[in-house]
């Protein structure tokens, strides 16, 4: 299973999503069409940008709490001071991917960002 972990600004639009999963997509060379769900912090379940991106790509949104985000940060490739200091997570799409994609989970490449969203895509058995 690959899952696409979402970091974002709030406010996002679906299309600062969906920018972000194609980049992501691209420097994992997967094909969007193969990922199974979206994955952000619970935090975010009120961001429409998020929501409205998943119902464009027919995609469920997978809600992760803080609690296994953080014991998913052994596996973030990245790290952003800011994050780190609001979220406790050093990159909420890492932690939220590699958190949905379950045990064994490993992310494909570092997040890819842009000036509102982050994604990063993991794959996991346990998706």
């Amino acid at each position: 299973m690959l899952i696409a972990g979402i970091g974002c600004r709030t406010g996002v639009s679906a299309e600062a999503v969906l920018e972000a999963l194609s980049s992501a997509a691209r420097a994992c060379h997967v094909e969007e069409r193969t990922i199974d769900a979206i994955a952000t912090a619970s935090a975010k379940a009120g961001e429409l940008g998020i929501t409205e991106a998943a119902a464009r790509l027919h995609l469920p949104v997978i809600l992760v709490d803080a609690q296994d985000m953080e014991r998913a940060a052994a596996g973030a490739l990245t790290a952003s001071t800011r994050v780190l200091a609001l979220k406790g997570v050093p990159s909420v799409a890492e932690t939220a991917a590699l958190a949905a994609a379950g045990t064994g989970a490993r992310l494909l490449a570092p997040r890819t960002a842009t000036a509102t969203a982050t994604c990063a895509i993991a794959s996991g058995a346990d998706a």
